[in-house]
C-alpha cells in the first residue's frame, strides 16, 4: 500500500514537528561525512527550526497521513548569516534548512520540496539561488542544478564552526 504524503506551506505551529525532523535527520545523515567532534558541537545548534522561516510563507513541509513531518525546507531573501529581515539586494533566494527524515530518504520528498521552493522563488522574481550545503547534501543539490562555489566554514557560535559548501544555481525552471 502506498503511503499518502502531502506538501504544504509550513505554519508557525509546525515548530515542534520540524525540530523533531531536524534532530532525527542531521545526526544520522551527516555522520558519514563529519567527524563526531564536529557533530557533537554543531548538531545541537543547526537542528532547531527557525520560527521566522516557518512564518514566512516560503518554507514547506511534507507530512504523512498521520501528520508526521517527513521533510521540510524553503527559501528566503535574507541570507542565513544576516540579521532577520535583511533582504539580499541581488534578489538571490537562499535555500534554507532542507531536511528529510532519515527513514524516508530516496522517496522524492526533498526533490518535491526543492521543486516547489525553486518555482515559488522564480515566480517572485529572484535573480538566482544560493545555498550553504552540508557535505552530505552536495550530490542532492547538484542534481537540482546547483554548482559548488567552494568550501566554507560557518561560525555557529564562539569556537564552534561547521564545514559547508557554498552552492549557486541560475533561476531556470527546475527539471
Amino acid at each position: 500500500m502506498a503511503q499518502t504524503l502531502s506538501l504544504r506551506i509550513a505554519r508557525p505551529d509546525d515548530l515542534s514537528g520540524v525540530d523533531l525532523l531536524l534532530s532525527r535527520s542531521y545526526p544520522r545523515l551527516l555522520a558519514a561525512d563529519y567527524p563526531p567532534s564536529v557533530l557533537v558541537t554543531a548538531v545541537p545548534l543547526i537542528s532547531r527550526a527557525k520560527p521566522d522561516l516557518l512564518a514566512s510563507g516560503r518554507y514547506y513541509v511534507v507530512e504523512d497521513a498521520e501528520g508526521r513531518i517527513l521533510g521540510a525546507g524553503g527559501w528566503s531573501l535574507a541570507a542565513p548569516a544576516r540579521r532577520l529581515g535583511a533582504d539580499d539586494p541581488r534578489r538571490v533566494a537562499h535555500i534554507r534548512h532542507v531536511a528529510t527524515d532519515p527513514d524516508a530518504t530516496r522517496r522524492g520528498i526533498g526533490g518535491a520540496i526543492m521543486r516547489w521552493a525553486l518555482a515559488a522563488a522564480v515566480d517572485e522574481g529572484v535573480a538566482g539561488f544560493e545555498c550553504l550545503s552540508t557535505r552530505t547534501a552536495v550530490p542532492f543539490y547538484a542534481a537540482m542544478g546547483f554548482v559548488s562555489a567552494g568550501q566554507v566554514d560557518l561560525t555557529l557560535a564562539p569556537g564552534i564552526s561547521f564545514p559547508a559548501v557554498l552552492m549557486h544555481r541560475p533561476p531556470v525552471a527546475p527539471g
